[in-house]
């Protein structure tokens, strides 16, 4: 990219390598994670996980959530579908898992249940500590990740759309998506708390 700079009688021309999308993209990742952060400052272990709402979500169950999930998908930006295939247990069905009505629950549905909970071990320091290591994490994974445009397979399951194939640019406009998306929650739930906002 080349910025031509006009002062006065002076004209002086700056050439600047960068790839403009890919920043842009982490730049809108990095502000609403610093959002649902925000919601967080100042409140206690306990806090994070009270439930206010008529929802079940709390905050440190947002940001664990959150950070559990952008990690999935650096898995399938770096290894494809093979990073997010989810496995079920044999004689179980999606049906089942779905319904609640499954005998057994593989580990996988078990961790993401317990993402939405704030754990006795759980610690206000901890989880923003393993969130800021993820988006670490995240920045490097698509710096390295070459051409965005580069599409994967999504793995089998009732969310995803059968055929469907994700590019590394639509991962990380879904992550802005989601993120912010969970940011509002997260929003919601602190002014119920305090009564305290951070937009």
């Amino acid at each position: 990219m080349t910025i031509t700079e006009h002062q006065g009688a002076n004209t002086m021309t700056t050439t600047i390598e960068i790839d403009d999308e890919r920043t842009e993209l982490l730049a809108e990742l990095a502000v609403a994670r610093a959002v649902l952060l925000g919601t967080v400052q100042g409140l206690t272990d306990e806090q994070l996980g009270l439930r206010p709402t008529a929802s079940a979500l709390c905050l440190g169950g947002l940001i664990k959530h959150v950070a559990s999930t952008e990690t999935a998908w650096m898995r399938f930006v770096t290894e494809g579908t093979s990073g997010m295939e989810l496995a079920l247990p044999e004689g179980v069905t999606w049906e089942d898992l779905m319904s609640g009505t499954a005998q057994t629950y593989p580990q996988w549905a078990i961790d993401r249940q317990n993402e939405f909970e704030m754990l006795p071990d759980d610690s206000r320091a901890d989880v923003i500590a393993d969130y800021e290591r993820v988006a670490a994490a995240t920045e490097a994974v698509i710096a390295d990740a070459g051409d965005l445009s580069r599409k994967s397979p999504l793995p089998s399951a009732p969310w995803n759309e059968p055929g469907a194939q994700w590019s590394v640019r639509r991962v990380l406009i879904h992550l802005v998506a989601e993120t912010s998306q969970h940011a509002g929650h997260a929003e919601i739930i602190r002014e119920s708390i305090d009564g305290h906002t951070t937009m």
